[in-house]
């Protein structure tokens, strides 16, 4: 049947030999295993935590659900507990330039401290200016300096006006201000007794009342520079006055806080504000306070403007922080300025200003995903000026590019010290190198996750550590030996290598949650094989619609399949649909035709535009091998077609390239092909079965069609040889070999190939060169010479006719060149090829053999 040995069913599926694992259950585990298989991982993250060098931030690159974020969290953490705490970030006022607001940076704990005292502060000193300004000493005080500045008035005019009494001139007081008039008898005289004095007695009263009112006028002049130096003593009663509610305040913050210069400074500046703006506070409390928003921009005067905001605050006792950000938009990574309404305006100021993770993170380590990073407006440019610049500044998008014409604060800019790690899939990595000239300065360090590790004896016992860990983590039942044997087998086909282990952590999560779900519904304290198998097939169950579609098709006769029979130019090839993390595959007819001529072969679903570039490239090197084995000495004089029946969609991968030689070379040799078996594998320029991918999928979706028309014995699958350690087949299909009802070949080259499909010797050359007649090379060799010699035949004439018609020509300009025929010359006897035997086969006649469905 075929001359390669049937694969043994030992060799289909690698077993977990429970003998190998030492426990009943996982309960006896330490359970300490968090991710597996990350060595080179965990190396290349420990040098870019311990470099403590501008540029050495971290990208994370690897599959989804390979634990990456569990051991950066774990990792992260342990090395930040063995950092302190950095320091606290405050913003204050800065009262010469509001708009401004500074930073202050105090030690772990204190700023937090810092904030409650000055609230507090601030609570007592609404309290205490009030008392103080009504208070009897500062009352008596202000009624004395208003007291003398009356005396000092009223003094003034006083003495002004005795003077002028004494000469007969009085100084009298009007709605209008103040006059001089003419006495008699103590009494001012009327303006008609003033015109009957003599014109001596007039002119005498007219030059002192003159005198008088330029004295009066001076006096006038003086009252205002009284008034003010009044107010100026006002004012500094109202600053002691201040001073004294005030200052055993601020006394008692300068003694709790001595040992920090930076908030000394800021109180000294807080008093000094306090005596000056305090008066106006007292006028603005009287209504109430104008709320948070009324501090600064608005005008007013309010005490949240002597407030601390604690921007970032860590325990004194604290670690170095470890910063998860899942939104890293650009508010949420640099920081805002809220705003808030007031009559109708927006306005804002330093209470207003809030951290975003770059802020909580400085002194630490920050986390973020690189896609989510790219995908927000700015943020990647606003990341890499904030890493170049060694510092964090707090703005709008608006306001970075000019877009806003409103007054915005301005805070003052945080020093940054960070460890960035972005986590991302390896074409970002690789994409972000190649194509911005700044990355590879600020990320120096690539920790790339493995999707598998290798199995062995010491690694399925680590495994046997990660399943018991997540177990624990998740609060599972403990797991039976039996059934962690079950799920190691279950990792190695998620690897597609029955020598290798996925690191999935995801995936292997999930079978764990399920198969302990099966286990609590039958109230059992272990979770066993049987719930490890059953949770696997109803997870392929709930993903296999598509499947079972196509399976559908094919058995129904939609999709034209032959399982039994044998047929020339056609053979079984397979295809793999892959979704998310469930693949599938399922056979696909391949078919050849060749005739003579100059094309070569022709991937027709290149030419619709359907095949792929790796397809294309596995179809060349067809015509690479033909040429290279058959027509090293004549000229490769054929047109062949190969095409995917009925295949609507596009068709990529070089796997089928073996199954297109075959049934190129059963066209050419007129052999049929047993449709019973299907083949999969690539080939090179000299034959040779490559390895191919999905190596299980594609046997076990040749054998559900098998199985549900009637598995006979006799149908199977031809793999290339070195896919042979990657079997990791289900458990039906490997009883259905072990009991001989289905087969696995695995073949080196196309000739054991073309042996287990036709039944013929593949023939091999002896040392003279010459293959045995009647094998599959002599019989392809002797076509391909016989189609070389067809086309020499055809050429002939046409060449004899051209030659006639240029002598004629050159005979005689004038006469007319007859045309070529239009109809081809009868063809010479085909000319065996110079080393064929006596008995070579000639062209074969176009029929095409079919033997049963």
């Amino acid at each position: 049947m075929c001359a390669v040995a049937a694969l043994p069913a030992a060799q289909l599926i690698a077993r977990c030999d429970e003998a190998q694992l030492d426990f009943a259950s996982t309960a006896e585990l330490a359970a300490g295993t968090e991710v597996v298989g990350q060595r080179r991982a965990v190396e290349a993250i420990e040098l870019a935590l311990a470099m403590d060098k501008p540029g050495y931030n971290l990208f994370v690159l690897g599959h989804a659900g390979s634990g990456r974020h569990c051991m950066l969290r774990r990792m992260l953490g342990e090395h930040a507990a063995r950092r302190a705490a950095p320091d606290d970030w405050c913003y204050v006022n800065n009262f010469a330039e509001p708009g401004k607001p500074r930073l202050l940076r105090l030690p772990a704990g204190r700023g937090a401290q810092l904030a409650q005292d000055m609230d507090r502060f601030v609570s007592e000193l609404v309290r205490a200016i009030p008392v103080a300004f009504e208070s009897e000493q500062h009352q008596a005080r202000l009624e004395a300096i208003q007291s003398a500045y009356k005396q000092r008035e009223d003094g003034a005019l006083q003495g002004l006006g005795d003077e002028a009494a004494a000469h007969g001139i009085a100084l009298m007081r009007t709605p209008q201000g103040f006059v001089f008039a003419p006495l008699k008898d103590h009494q001012a005289i009327s303006p008609a007794e003033f015109e009957k004095l003599p014109p001596e007695r007039k002119e005498s009263i007219g030059k002192l009342i003159e005198g008088y009112g330029e004295r009066l006028t001076q006096l006038m002049q003086q009252l205002p520079r009284w008034r003010r130096e009044t107010q100026a003593q006002i004012r500094q009663a109202n600053r002691d006055t201040l001073g004294l509610a005030a200052g055993h305040l601020i006394d008692e913050l300068r003694q709790r806080h001595a040992d920090l210069p930076q908030v000394l400074g800021f109180l000294d500046e807080v008093m000094h504000d306090v005596l000056e703006v305090g008066e106006e506070l007292r006028e603005e409390s009287r209504g109430g306070d104008a709320g948070i928003a009324a501090l600064v921009m608005s005008g007013h005067v309010t005490p949240g403007r002597w407030k601390v905001n604690p921007l970032i605050t860590q325990p004194a006792s604290g670690a170095a922080p470890v910063v998860f950000e899942d939104n890293p938009t650009h508010p949420n990574l640099v920081g805002r300025i809220d705003q808030v309404a007031q009559f109708g305006t927006l306005v804002t100021n330093f209470t207003l200003i809030k951290p975003g993770s770059l802020h909580r993170a400085n002194g630490g380590y920050l986390v973020l995903d690189a896609l989510k990073v790219l995908s927000q407006p700015y943020t990647w440019e606003s990341i890499k000026r904030t890493l170049r610049g060694g510092q964090l500044r707090i703005e709008s998008l608006g306001q970075a590019w000019g877009l806003v014409g409103s007054i915005a604060l301005e805070p003052q800019p945080m020093p940054l010290q960070v460890k960035l790690v972005l986590v991302g899939e390896a074409r970002l990595y690789y994409l972000l190198k190649e194509l911005d000239p700044e990355f590879a300065d600020l990320f120096r360090v690539a920790a790339d996750f493995g999707s598998d590790m290798p199995r062995d004896a010491a690694s399925v016992r680590v495994y046997a550590d990660f399943v018991a860990t997540l177990a624990r983590q998740g609060g599972l039942r403990p797991f039976e030996r039996a059934a962690v044997a079950r799920l190691v087998e279950h990792a190695s086909r998620l690897a597609g290598d029955g020598q290798r282990l996925s690191c999935s952590r995801r995936l292997l999560g999930e079978v764990l949650h399920e198969a302990e779900h099966l286990a609590a519904a039958d109230s059992r304290e272990l979770v066993a094989r049987a719930d490890v198998e059953a949770a696997l097939r109803a997870r392929e169950r709930r993903v296999d619609r598509l499947r079972e579609r196509v399976q559908d098709q094919i058995l129904r006769e939609n999709l034209m399949i032959s399982v039994q029979g044998e047929r020339v130019g056609q053979v079984n090839a397979l295809a793999v649909i892959a979704m998310d993390d469930f693949a599938f595959a399922h056979p696909v007819r391949i078919s050849a035709t060749v005739r003579v001529g100059e094309a070569g072969v022709v991937d027709l679903e290149r030419e619709s535009e359907l095949g792929g570039a790796i397809h294309s490239k596995g179809v060349m090197i067809l015509s690479a091998f033909l040429g290279a084995r058959f027509a090293r000495a004549i000229p490769l004089s054929l047109s062949a077609s190969l095409v995917f029946e009925q295949s609507y969609g596009p068709v990529e991968g070089d796997s089928a390239s073996m199954a297109e030689l075959c049934a190129l070379m059963s066209d050419l040799a007129d052999l049929p092909v047993r449709q019973s078996l299907a083949i999969t594998g690539s080939v090179n320029q000299f034959g040779e079965a490559q390895a191919i991918g999905a190596v299980n999928e594609k046997i076990e979706g040749f054998f559900d069609i098998c199985n549900a028309r009637g598995l006979d014995g006799q149908q199977g699958v031809l793999i290339p040889r070195a896919n042979v350690k990657h079997l990791m087949l289900r458990d039906d299909v490997v009883q259905a070999c072990e009991q001989g009802r289905f087969h696995v070949w695995a073949v080196r080259d196309v000739d054991e190939a073309m042996e287990c499909l036709t039944g013929v010797t593949a023939g091999q050359p002896d040392e003279q060169g010459l293959v045995p007649v009647d094998t599959v090379n002599f019989l392809v060799g002797a076509q391909l010479a016989e189609l070389a010699a067809i086309r020499q035949t055809y050429a002939a004439p046409a060449r004899r006719s051209r030659a006639a018609r240029d002598d004629a020509a050159a005979a005689s300009p004038k006469a007319p060149v007859p045309a070529e025929p239009t109809h081809p010359p009868e063809p010479a006897e085909p000319v065996p090829p110079p080393d064929a035997p006596p008995d070579a086969p000639r062209v074969r006649t176009p029929g095409r053999r079919a033997r049963g469905a």
